[in-house]
């Protein structure tokens, strides 16, 4: 009799036991749990606002633009007899309306490579250039080299000069950089064949052998509206123009 009550008493004691160490093992859970935070309580069905990026002044496009064509491509099939007159660092309100005196007096056209800067300065004579039949392309804002240039200035002169899908970098200055932004802007790099070096002013009759020595079929010409005195120019253009008409050739703007 005794065996089985002490048996008894046994088994409820460990059965105590068992219970006091589970609530023992919750009762140190329950202290290691990490204090709730502002954080963690909030509910909100509202999501949390993904931070502003700051933009990048004159950043080029995520998607560049489409490059522009070849801008003489329409003009010489069936190898037709042309030349591409064009004129840099303008519009100057001196010089530009006399080139576009001479251009209409014997049914020349040309494209005008002008200057932001030059534009902003002279507003009007944009319009007059392409009243006239003339196409306009772009010579960047200031004429600084590109290739010298940080990337966001170079990106600057290029993306924000003026709008035209052809650009001649300032002194022919250019490399894979430079035409790498110049795509992007969704234009095309036009240079030049043939330079009389009139920036230089080497007297009229210099300039005009310089083009009648060395211009040949489809080649582009440089010619300077701005930059300085331009007087050479003018009177060079009068007097080349019925030379080369004489041999043939037409005068037609490029596509910009």
């Amino acid at each position: 009799m005794m065996s089985r009550k002490f048996a008894a008493f046994v088994a409820t004691g460990v059965a105590l036991a068992v219970v006091a160490g589970s609530l023992l093992v919750l009762a140190l859970s329950h202290q290691r749990q990490p204090e709730p935070t502002a954080a963690t309580t909030q509910t909100s069905t509202t999501p949390s606002p993904t931070p502003t990026e700051t933009p990048t002044l004159n950043a080029p496009p995520s998607t560049p633009r489409r490059p522009a064509p070849n801008p003489t491509a329409e003009f010489v099939k069936g190898n037709k007899k042309v030349l591409f007159l064009s004129f840099d660092d303008g519009p100057d309100p001196a010089w530009t309306p006399q080139i576009l005196q001479v251009l209409a007096k014997y049914g020349a056209h040309a494209t005008f490579f002008e200057l932001g800067q030059m534009q902003a300065a002279h507003p009007g004579l944009r319009e007059q250039v392409l009243a006239a039949g003339n196409s306009i392309g772009s010579h960047s804002i200031s004429h600084p080299q590109l290739t010298i240039l940080s990337a966001a200035k170079r990106h600057h002169e290029i993306f924000d000069g003026p709008k035209s899908t052809c650009f001649r970098p300032p002194y022919g200055a250019s490399n894979p950089k430079v035409r790498a932004d110049i795509r992007a802007a969704g234009m095309v790099q036009v240079l030049w064949d043939v330079d009389p070096r009139d920036w230089a002013r080497p007297g009229t009759n210099a300039i005009v052998h310089n083009i009648l020595t060395h211009a040949h079929n489809h080649n582009i010409i440089l010619m300077h509206d701005g930059g300085g005195n331009r007087s050479q120019t003018v009177a060079a253009l009068d007097k080349v123009l019925p030379q080369l008409k004489a041999q043939g050739y037409s005068f037609p703007a490029m596509d910009c």
